[in-house]
């Protein structure tokens, strides 16, 4: 099973795909969503939103560069609501 990630801007969906893992800017440091992770709902900072694992492009990260935003981790399922640079 993998990690349901939806990145959304005020201009519209950036991301919605599987991955195996996500790497997110926090404001008290970058942490890594992995399945099965407890909920939880953070603030973003500046930096890179940073994902893996997506099926059929193994060993392949996809990058999302952001000023700032939220995301919320619940059953597997990582929605980040960000501005973009």
């Amino acid at each position: 099973m993998t990690i349901h990630l939806d990145i959304i801007t005020p201009e519209g969906m950036v991301v919605c795909q599987d991955v195996d893992r996500v790497e997110l800017p926090g404001s008290a440091g970058r942490f890594v969503v992995l399945k099965d992770h407890a909920a939880l709902i953070s603030s973003l900072v500046g930096g890179d939103i940073v994902f893996g694992g997506m099926p059929g492009q193994a060993g392949q990260d996809g990058r999302v560069r952001i000023s700032s935003g939220f995301v919320e981790v619940v059953d597997n399922h990582v929605t980040a609501c960000v501005e973009t640079l």
